[in-house]
């Protein structure tokens, strides 16, 4: 008795414990007045859908009940299938596992996650975890079927048109393609069956093996070669390491004097340095102390009834008080007080230490040149001037609304599209174009624009070239002119300017200091706007066209001499 006990479940069908809606084993068994037994979820299921008709049926016998059955638990039945599951489990599931996102799952698992599916079925067209796999190997009429790996889903090898299995290959379009395809699409195509062609690849695939497995062994042989190279190189920087430390230890003592002497070098240079801008200041203070005596005694003066008095005062009054020997213009603190100073080391000793001897001059020199002021900013157009550069305009960026002079200075603009060459850098939709040279140091440009409203420019070289206008991001900075006046943009904020009207702009970059300007250029230089920002990348000049009512309105980057 206990044999057969330990034995249960050897000898069950498992079909007789297998549910007729999910044809899976039970799951919580529940059984119908007509004894028929089924899952709990599929028979609730099956009345779900049909809950608008006035009787409910069995799925099998179709033995009808006048109101729902209440579904009771089938416990010998669950008792059996819970044995049997658990048999089949210790049985089969070393050879299951659940299928991830990049494996076939199995069709017939019912469970919200399904098993990794292991083989697939030509004849049925579906795939089989090795559980759902076996009545394939048990059944006389399943062992016909034609059986594959499952390495790709099936609707993969299915026919999207014709819904059939491919089986066969067209060498003319150089895809696989069903039966129904051959007298269709392909034709008087040349075709090969699926095997035949398979065959012919696959003596394809040895000839390449070899030459993968020949490839493969010149490579290790390389690979040996250069692990060998590495270590001598390893042992060779090592020895070099050894050496470079037994010199080092030589010249310690040398260094550490030369190091000293460089030190009281800067020191002397800050003391100079300190003492030359607390003259500068003192200077500034007692500037400041005449002008604030000189205001009070001209806003006393204002306010006198006496006009002799007023003439007389007024006269002496008026003549400057600045003294001559300071600088016109602001002071401009620099950026960097000292620059980097560094040691520099020869390959032998004898060298380093005559270098050693010769660099300290140099040093010296480097400290000596540094100033505690930077160069203060251009106040006269002469002085704009110096900082003068000669701009191009980029034939690959601009419009294909423009055309350009020969020059590469002036771009005019049309109502048609002129031809250009398709190019990434070309703006497509915006009537613009950028400079070819990029610009991060100090420099100065004008230009001229004629009838309707231009955008005078700087922008980084990513800018969108599909659909952003100058002034409508955060990579470009605008001041657009017209004969109403000007406005200034960046990212989409504008900002309204006022200033005299003049068909020329001035535009001066400071890169470093992170000021844009932009002059009214006529008989006099007059400021229009200054944006004070921080610039992350190199910058472009650019033009570009707002809005035009006229024919063949121009801007041009001016040739100052």
């Amino acid at each position: 008795m206990a044999e057969k006990q330990q034995g249960f479940g050897a000898d069950v069908d498992v079909s007789h414990l297998c549910c007729p809606v999910c044809l899976d084993v039970l799951r919580e068994p529940v059984s119908l007045q007509c004894g028929h037994s089924y899952c709990r979820g599929c028979i609730e299921g099956c009345w779900d859908q049909n809950k608008d008709q006035d009787q409910l049926s069995c799925p099998q016998c179709r033995e009808s009940f006048s109101a729902r059955p209440v579904l009771k638990t089938n416990t010998v039945l669950a008792e059996v299938v819970e044995r049997l599951r658990r048999t089949s489990t210790e049985q089969v599931s070393p050879s299951l596992a659940c299928a991830g996102p990049e494996d076939v799952a199995c069709d017939f698992c019912s469970s919200a996650r399904r098993n990794k599916a292991t083989m697939s079925c030509l004849t049925c067209l579906a795939s089989y975890c090795p559980a759902h796999l076996e009545p394939h190997h048990r059944v006389p009429v399943f062992k016909t079927h034609q059986l594959v790996s499952a390495s790709s889903p099936l609707q993969d090898k299915m026919c999207k048109t014709h819904h059939k299995l491919m089986e066969v290959y067209c060498e003319t379009d150089r895809m696989c393609i069903c039966y129904l395809c051959t007298v269709d699409a392909h034709r008087q195509h040349r075709i090969w069956s699926a095997a035949a062609k398979r065959a012919y690849e696959q003596r394809q695939l040895i000839v390449n093996q070899k030459a993968v497995q020949a490839r493969f062994q010149e490579r290790e042989m390389e690979r040996s070669k250069l692990v060998q190279a590495m270590k001598d190189f390893k042992s060779g920087c090592q020895t070099a390491v050894k050496s470079i430390d037994d010199i080092s230890d030589e010249l310690v003592s040398e260094i550490e004097t030369t190091c000293i002497s460089v030190n009281t070098l800067l020191k002397v240079q800050e003391k100079k340095a300190i003492a030359s801008a607390e003259g500068l200041q003192l200077q500034l203070e007692k500037e400041i102390t005449k002008l604030r005596r000189r205001d009070k005694d001209l806003e006393r003066l204002s306010h006198t009834d006496d006009h002799v008095h007023f003439i007389k005062t007024f006269q002496s009054l008026s003549t400057s008080c600045e003294s001559r020997d300071l600088p016109l213009s602001a002071v401009v603190l620099p950026r960097r007080s000292m620059e980097t100073v560094t040691d520099r080391v020869s390959e032998l000793r004898d060298d380093i230490r005559r270098l050693l001897k010769s660099a300290l001059p140099k040093i010296s020199a480097t400290v000596s040149a540094i100033d505690v002021v930077l160069p203060p900013e251009p106040k006269t157009r002469g002085e704009f001037l110096c900082y003068y550069s000669a701009l191009t305009l980029d034939a690959n960026s601009v419009s294909q609304m423009f055309s350009l002079s020969q020059e590469y200075r002036r771009v005019t603009s049309h109502y048609s599209s002129q031809y250009h060459a398709s190019h990434p850098d070309r703006f497509n939709s915006a009537r613009q174009v950028l400079c070819r040279e990029a610009l991060s140091e100090r420099c100065y440009w004008e230009v001229s624009w004629s009838g309707c409203t231009w955008s005078v420019a700087v922008s980084y070289k990513d800018i969108s070239r599909t659909s952003s206008q100058f002034g409508d991001n955060n990579k470009s900075w605008s001041l657009e002119c017209s004969s109403g006046g000007y406005t200034f943009r960046h990212n989409s904020r504008s900002v309204a300017v006022s200033g005299p009207k003049s068909n020329r702009v001035g535009v001066y970059l400071n890169y470093k200091a992170g000021t844009l300007s932009f002059y009214s250029i006529s008989d006099s230089m007059t400021l229009l706007h200054k944006e004070k920002t921080t610039f992350t990348q190199p910058l472009y000049p650019g033009l570009g066209l707002k809005s035009c009512t006229c024919y063949r309105c121009h801007a041009e980057v001016m040739k100052l001499w």
